[in-house]
């Protein structure tokens, strides 16, 4: 075998191939040129007051002057040298805050240059820096030019077309693109770079537009607490669209956050995708994350700034990862000691968010316990003694009883409250979890799922002779509703309006949906479901003998008119427990009412 020497090879870069990888799949937008010109100005400040402790980057201003055609932006930062052109220009991936001296800060930097000018392609044809190093003022002042095509020069130029340390970037538009309308870089520089601590300007070569307007307002004096609400009501309103109903300030050290979550006046749904906006120091990292506070917290909508948190590589959200998860817990910890706090301080402004987000705390309160103690007086469920609070009605009732949806609520509700039966509708997202969590506060406190023993028991039976006396009306309507799988009985109770409930169980409704879907099915499908049929106990048809309809329909001798009677008052009960109806019910339906009808139309 012959062995060759290996050969060192330099990979060559194809530059619109580049720009194309930026523009297309990198960033979302080629608008992300304007942040990547203010991180290098900011950048090249900071670095300049790391070498130099008395420059103050609060007192620098870095300008922008654009006319459609062409954009150049001016700093008074720390320059580059000729040999940092060569380093940090023309090579891709380059960037001055490698530089050792200033390693240890990197903290302080908001991207890195080199990658960061590259993006400047997506609009422009031709870029050109203009440079004088503040840390070597023999240094010449040196002229970087670039095309897309991937040639560039390097030349010196004379000290008259650059006096002062710092650098000079200009753009000249891609032919077509009009991202350097001096409208839009306005816009854009405000969005991106408002709260940077350097003033920023913008003009078209008359009156400057400055575009910064630090320190953010959640971080300033204000005379009062209430002028202090009222400007971030404003600032709210203009930057996010509406006005909050309240106010919470956050404060996270350890992931170097600060800033504050609106809530929001209207409610919205757990799965609506938030848009929390996030600035990288002060620099608007994006104002669509949604990965920022825990989901529970659907009711905030955040405006934060952090130099700690990891940005993705486009620079455009936040990097899923261990600091963000730590984050997230202590923004929800927050909003979380906000509520409570409302519950003990101002139950006013407490009733008017719940009102609007019960949904969300009640989300929060089942996997907290203090939380839960703390809010319950002022949760509200749906029950039998009209819409109050678990506190209250658990003392009023014992034991509680937990419907588990909505449509077995409505079955057995008015009868319940009319026995003095205390039951608790937790059909509702979230309620049976803060029902059953009750004895969990207070031992004292017994919760039973509802059955229909418990409401049959509790209705009153009628006499024996009146019982023997029904036995054969009782006997053909248990015949007419065999083919619904559902036995009738009478029984005595309030409220007196009430000719007849259905009672039933999820076995048997899960029973009775299996038989339908047996009977519709073809012959490998029926004998599967036939090999899981269940022996569940069948609905009852409990009819009220108080009522003054069914003692008449008792009393009908006509065989087939009291049936159809039967049927009617079967429906009327199927209808007023708002279950789904089956195929065998809505012949039953339909079956009754024809007769009816043809009952009343005979001569």
């Amino acid at each position: 075998m012959v062995e060759t020497t290996p050969t060192s090879h330099t990979f060559q870069v194809d530059l619109r191939g580049l720009v194309d990888l930026l523009s297309h799949h990198l960033y979302s937008s080629p608008k992300v040129y304007v942040r990547e010109l203010l991180q290098n100005a900011v950048d090249a400040i900071t670095a300049r007051a790391l070498a130099d402790p008395g420059f103050r980057p609060a007192d620098q201003h870095v300008a922008v002057v654009a006319d459609g055609r062409r954009l150049r932006i001016t700093d008074p930062g720390v320059g580059l040298t000729l040999a940092e052109v060569h380093k940090l220009l023309a090579t891709i991936g380059g960037s001055s805050k490698r530089d050792e001296e200033i390693e240890g800060a990197r903290r302080d930097f908001l991207g890195q240059f080199g990658i960061g000018l590259l993006a400047c392609f997506t609009v422009a044809s031709v870029i050109t820096v203009t440079s004088r190093s503040a840390k070597d003022p023999a240094a010449p002042v040196v002229r970087w030019a670039a095309r897309d095509d991937g040639s560039y020069t390097v030349t010196e130029v004379p000290l008259a077309e650059h006096p002062e340390p710092g650098t000079t970037v200009e753009l000249e538009a891609r032919r077509g693109e009009d991202w350097l309308q001096p409208k839009r870089v306005v816009d854009l520089a405000r969005e991106y770079g408002s709260l940077l601590p350097v003033r920023i300007t913008v003009s078209d070569g008359g009156t400057p537009v400055e575009v910064t307007d630090a320190p953010p307002l959640w971080e300033r004096e204000h005379p009062t607490p209430t002028a202090r609400r009222l400007a971030l009501n404003s600032y709210c309103e203009s930057v996010l669209g509406f006005p909050p109903l309240d106010v919470i300030d956050l404060d996270v050290p350890l992931a170097g956050i600060k800033g504050v979550a609106f809530v929001l006046p209207h409610a919205t749904s757990p799965s609506t995708r938030p848009a929390h906006r996030v600035h990288l120091k002060k620099m608007l990292l994006t104002d669509t994350a949604d990965n920022l506070v825990p989901e529970w917290a659907f009711f905030v909508r955040c405006v934060i700034d952090t130099d700690a948190l990891r940005p993705t590589a486009s620079r455009e959200s936040l990097y899923d990862d261990e600091a963000l998860a730590v984050a997230r817990d202590a923004i929800g910890a927050q909003i979380r000691e906000w509520i409570s706090r409302l519950a003990a301080e101002d139950p006013t402004r407490l009733e008017a968010f719940l009102a609007v987000h019960e949904l969300g705390v009640k989300a929060l309160a089942r996997h907290d316990p203090e939380l839960l103690a703390a809010m319950l007086p002022w949760l509200r469920f749906e029950t039998t003694a009209g819409h109050t609070n678990l506190t209250d009605f658990a003392r009023a009732y014992q034991p509680v009883y937990l419907a588990a949806s909505v449509e077995e609520y409505r079955q057995v509700a008015p009868i319940a409250a009319a026995q003095g039966i205390g039951v608790v509708n937790g059909g509702y997202t979230y309620d049976a979890e803060l029902v059953q969590a009750l004895p969990r506060l207070d031992p004292q406190v017994k919760v039973e799922n509802l059955r229909p023993g418990v409401i049959s028991a509790s209705l009153d039976p009628v006499d024996t002779g009146t019982e023997l006396a029904l036995r054969s009306f009782l006997n053909a309507a248990k015949a007419r509703l065999d083919a619904v799988d559902v036995d009738v009985v009478v029984r005595e109770f309030n409220p007196v309006s009430v000719p007849a409930l259905l009672l039933d169980d999820r076995e048997s409704r899960r029973e009775r949906q299996r038989a339908e879907a047996e009977a519709q099915a073809d012959d490998l499908w029926g004998g599967i479901l036939a090999s899981i049929k269940q022996h569940a106990p069948r609905a009852q048809l409990v009819l009220n003998h108080r009522n003054p309809t069914v003692r008449r329909i008792a009393g009908i001798a006509d065989p087939q008119l009291a049936g159809t009677a039967v049927e009617s008052l079967y429906g009327q009960a199927l209808l007023m427990s708002h279950r789904p109806l089956r195929s065998a019910d809505t012949a039953l339906l339909n079956r009754s009412f024809m007769n009816l009808l043809e009952h009343i139309t005979q001569d």
